[in-house]
């Protein structure tokens, strides 16, 4: 099976799916991983810069993923990109990967960039252009709950077996990473998932949007 998970920043595909993408590999899935954008110059310096390059790289072989992909869009900025530019960038990427599972962004997420990239992936994936099998949205802590729609899932994968995959991916994000009380910590993230865990009588989970499935 081929999966495609597509996260605006890095660390979103940690938060949001950072347990159930080791799963799939552990499966035998063929999982691609696209980050859209990049921090750039001036905006942040090449220090930072250099410093998320590893991050991600280290959080990547935390996570089993092998198959990596980043668009090299500047950050903050895909609300100023026409949503044809940007869906002809993901409809080539959906050609290329042939996913049968594709993990998005949640369209009622605070972060713009969020949103531009729900959209775009759901002009990408047209059932009449590819034939992706499902289709989910995927929770950012600081992003969803804070966003302009609420998240009601409808989907759920038990991550007990990786939630630790999960912290140590996520801890190779330093700098995007808070002390508790804030959500966007270890001790959140991992409350998080036990809460959804709770929702479906499993010790930790992660909770998903359906958008489409073909059966």
């Amino acid at each position: 099976m081929n999966i495609l998970v597509i996260a605006p920043h890095g660390d979103d595909e940690v938060l949001g799916c950072g347990g159930t993408i080791p799963k799939h590999i552990e499966k035998g899935d063929n999982l691609t991983l696209c980050i859209v954008t990049k921090p750039w110059l001036p905006k942040w310096s090449q220090e930072y810069i250099d410093n998320r390059v590893m991050e991600t790289k280290n959080s990547c072989k935390e996570l089993g993923v092998k198959n990596f992909i980043c668009l090299d869009i500047n950050t903050t900025t895909l609300d100023t990109i026409p949503i044809a530019e940007l869906s002809e960038k993901i409809t080539k990427l959906v050609k290329e990967t042939k996913p049968d599972i594709m993990y998005i962004p949640f369209y009622g997420d605070m972060h713009k960039d969020h949103r531009s990239i729900f959209e775009a992936c759901l002009v990408s994936s047209r059932p009449f252009k590819n034939k992706v099998k499902k289709i989910l949205c995927y929770e950012t802590i600081t992003e969803t709950e804070c966003g302009i729609s609420p998240f009601n899932p409808n989907v759920y994968v038990d991550i007990t077996s990786y939630i630790i995959r999960k912290k140590n991916a996520m801890k190779c994000y330093k700098s995007e990473l808070f002390q508790k009380p804030n959500r966007r910590s270890i001790d959140g993230i991992v409350t998080l998932a036990k809460n959804r865990g709770f929702e479906v009588n499993t010790e930790y989970a992660e909770a998903f949007l359906l958008i489409r499935e073909l059966l």
